[in-house]
């Protein structure tokens, strides 16, 4: 069976790669409009409502009116903002953070695209507070940093334009980063996570990491329950791994240009201190990667048809 597919968006980093990934599937068929076609609200609306799966990689608001503009009930859309990511009656597109989520994104007509940095902290977190290591209201705090490229073409730019040479730059000194609600939520949090982004001098790629004084939990739990509980939870992924602590280096770019996420469990254990450490490309499982991986879920084809592993 053959799907159209519709990404409305297409020119932008997360489209262009979305397009990438999908392109030359006998299995789907591509819906796409010139560009004067995608300043037409007419031959827009109508590429919405004539797609079986439509992708959207667009700003929050644009993402909205998009929405909005698809009048019938038969047309499943996967969206890449942060527009629906909290909202009602849209699932959250992470097929491998609950029992059972996979299932739901394959049933469910809308389906909203993870964040980036939330894909790293929930995939290391979500599985400790599920099995009672960590309690869901412990206050965590979360350190990231991305490539450029999650900041959209404007950063890109300003990065390699010539002027920009910094190699590292925090961000979010209010703590009111969008993604905060959305990790309080999927990680099932009482309280909001103290959230540390920053931006390195990288195109692309991301370094994720929680850490976590075993010896102040209730249950103290050891380095090694806190392993066999991630490697438990992503046992049959294809997508993510947990790597043996056997390097004392963790770089931005282990996993860039992939679509799989890497876990790491390190610390000292006669100490109590764990650092809990996520790689992940910002641009690949952190985005275009989730989405196509989403996708294939959706239409009911293997998860990891056109993912870079």
């Amino acid at each position: 069976m053959s799907f159209s597919v519709f990404i409305d968006g297409a020119a932008g980093t997360t489209g262009l790669e979305i397009g990438d990934r999908l392109s030359g599937r006998s299995d789907l068929m591509m819906i796409t409009l010139d560009d004067s076609q995608r300043k037409d609200a007419g031959a827009r609306r109508q590429a919405l409502n004539d797609a079986d799966f439509v992708i959207l990689c667009l700003p929050d608001e644009a993402a909205r009116e998009a929405v909005a503009l698809i009048d019938n009930d038969r047309t499943r859309v996967i969206d890449a903002s942060t527009a629906f990511r909290t909202a009602d009656r849209w699932t959250y597109g992470f097929p491998e953070l609950e029992p059972g989520q996979a299932a739901a994104i394959a049933a469910a007509p809308r389906v909203s695209n993870p964040g980036c940095y939330p894909t790293g902290f929930l995939a290391l977190v979500r599985p400790l507070i599920r099995a009672g290591l960590v309690p869901a209201d412990w206050v965590l705090s979360v350190n990231a940093v991305s490539g450029y490229s999650g900041g959209g073409k404007a950063m890109i730019a300003e990065f390699e334009s010539g002027d920009e040479t910094t190699a590292f730059r925090a961000y979010g000194l209010g703590f009111a980063h969008k993604h905060v609600p959305e990790m309080q939520k999927h990680a099932r949090l009482a309280h909001p996570p103290l959230f540390l982004p920053a931006v390195a001098n990288a195109y692309r790629g991301m370094v994720v990491e929680v850490p976590l004084p075993l010896h102040a939990l209730p249950r103290r739990p050891t380095l090694a329950a806190c392993e066999t509980v991630l490697r438990d939870a992503y046992r049959d992924s294809p997508v993510i791994r947990v790597a043996d602590n056997d390097t004392a280096l963790v770089r931005i770019e282990d996993d860039a240009g992939t679509d799989r996420l890497t876990l790491r469990i390190c610390g000292n254990g006669d100490m109590g201190q764990a650092r809990l450490i996520a790689t992940l490309d910002n641009l690949g499982k952190g985005a275009a990667g989730a989405a196509v991986q989403n996708l294939n879920v959706m239409a009911g084809i293997d998860p990891t048809t056109g993912l870079i592993l």
